[in-house]
């Protein structure tokens, strides 16, 4: 069973607002009691949140309940520290900027120096604006320091900067903002709690976080479709989310993320998110920080004594980097940046002038860049690995006439063939390199690619997101492959249970 509460400071605090019987106030919420297998989530409109405060003492309660709670303590204690939000936003947005700019009044300096000195103060609601131009600033701050009702003031001296924030209550809003509030809390609200019934049939529930835009996820649409149909076979309710359910991330007991990752990106904070509510999570964010860096990833698998390429790592400021890597590496060489995916941001430079040119370009995008020993092969291997074992195996082909499996065009990509096969037919030392690589990250789901030349075998690197498509991956397991993963799901679920 499952229910939504809002609690507030007086009764009369909800007067402008239809009546509910999910409305409590503080001392209601303090006599309220519910059976230790529901699932509560408690929206806090209370109006002060100062330490000690009743607001604060709701959401304290709340959490020592084991209540969901907006805002969280960790929540009003941050919004309580200048330092952690100031530089929140170094960038906005043009058009921010732009209404920013409209907006702001200035403040009367009197004898101050500071007579440029402007002013604005909004509020968000559940991370919408009233003003269009403002919807991604209040998204982000919402991501960031979930809050039903936020007061941000932005002052911009040399350029705009977040002065300061505070959470607000219904009793602080004028009518206007009333129905602006209304409308995001019906919106929150309906968007954060599903109906109780399809929790009913299954023991467990998982949300699968999904890009419907992107271009080359990891999973396509059939099959995600096969990994929900896996998942509830063995009890365990499937749901696809995107970036917008951030908020909905307690009402599930795991997270499966099958969006392409990297850190300065929502697939992180969704992975911290759900880690920190104790949830089974997969990607891990210890996983997505080792594996999207690859100067981090080549340095732990060189330190750990796994076999790769050689591999040098190239300092923006550095001199003689050229030099190093022709008298190192020799021509042909390929150069990458860390964060790259899908062979994006990876060149292969023939000879001295392509290496400066392919450095340069690399460089605009990072302080740091990979130069690795080419090794020609007509395929890398990918290995699934999951818990510690191998799952999987596909050999991946070269896009015929170029040398990556991927080759990106300027309207469209084109990937090589594959072959699927069982993994005890994959080389042991194959197979035995991408186990001692992932050892190094986790425990999770990973894909390590690998090349193999004669006995040398190179891992290239450990993939914390792989590809599974419908007839690729699973061209040897079939269904099978989505039920071993949907069953580690189930073990790892049903142990959180059990502490």
């Amino acid at each position: 069973m499952s229910r939504l509460l809002i609690v507030v400071d007086r009764a009369k605090d909800w007067a402008p607002y239809y009546p509910s019987e999910d409305v409590l106030t503080f001392d209601q919420y303090l006599q309220f009691s519910a059976p230790p297998s529901s699932r509560v989530r408690v929206i806090n409109l209370c109006q002060s949140a100062r330490y000690l405060s009743k607001g604060y003492y709701c959401s304290l309660l709340a959490e020592a309940r084991g209540h969901h709670v907006v805002p969280s303590v960790m929540t009003l204690n941050d919004l309580g520290r200048k330092g952690l939000f100031s530089l929140e936003l170094e960038e906005l947005d043009e058009s921010v900027i732009n209404w920013l700019e409209a907006s702001g009044s200035a403040i009367d300096p009197a004898s101050d120096e500071r007579a440029a000195t402007h002013e604005v103060r909004i509020r968000t609601y559940f991370g919408q604006a009233e003003h269009p131009d403002l919807k991604p600033v209040a998204r982000a701050l919402f991501e960031r320091f979930p809050c039903p009702i936020l007061e941000v003031v932005f002052k911009r001296r040399k350029q705009w900067q977040i002065e300061s924030m505070k959470p607000a209550a219904p009793a602080d809003l004028g009518e206007q903002e009333q129905d602006v509030f209304a409308a995001a809390l019906d919106r929150f609200s309906s968007m954060v709690w599903r109906k109780p019934r399809t929790r009913r049939r299954y023991r467990y529930d998982l949300a699968v976080l999904v890009n419907p835009d992107e271009e080359m996820p990891p999973s396509d649409k059939v099959a995600l479709k096969r990994f929900e149909k896996a998942g509830r076979k063995l009890g365990i309710n499937v749901e696809q989310i995107t970036r917008r359910d951030y908020m909905r991330l307690p009402e599930y007991d795991g997270l499966f993320i099958r969006e392409t990752t990297a850190i300065d990106h929502h697939t992180y904070r969704f992975a911290r998110k759900a880690a920190a509510e104790g949830m089974v999570v997969i990607d891990d964010p210890v996983s997505i920080l080792k594996c999207t860096n690859k100067v981090f990833l080549a340095d732990l698998l060189k330190n750990n004594k796994v076999p790769t390429p050689k591999t040098l790592i190239l300092s923006k400021d550095q001199k003689n980097a050229v030099e190093q890597v022709i008298s190192e590496l020799g021509f042909p060489v390929v150069i990458k940046i860390p964060d790259g995916a899908f062979s994006r941001g990876v060149t292969k430079a023939e000879d001295e002038k392509t290496l400066r040119a392919g450095l340069k370009d690399l460089f605009k995008q990072s302080a740091l860049v990979l130069a690795q020993e080419y090794l020609y092969t007509d395929y890398d291997w990918r290995i699934g690995v999951l818990g510690g074992r191998a799952i999987y195996a596909c050999k991946y082909m070269m896009v015929k006439g170029h040398w990556q499996i991927y080759q990106h065009g300027e309207s469209e990509s084109e990937s090589g063939g594959f072959e699927t096969m069982p993994t005890y037919e994959v080389p042991r030392n194959v197979i035995q390199a991408a186990l001692n690589a992932t050892k190094l990250i986790g425990n999770g789901l990973y894909g390590v690619d690998i090349k193999q030349s004669g006995n040398r075998v190179a891992v290239i690197e450990v993939n914390d997101n792989p590809s599974i498509d419908a007839g690729v991956e699973d061209r040897f397991l079939g269904g099978e492959l989505y039920t071993l993963i949907m069953q580690e799901f189930l073990s790892r679920m049903e142990e959180n249970r059990r502490r």
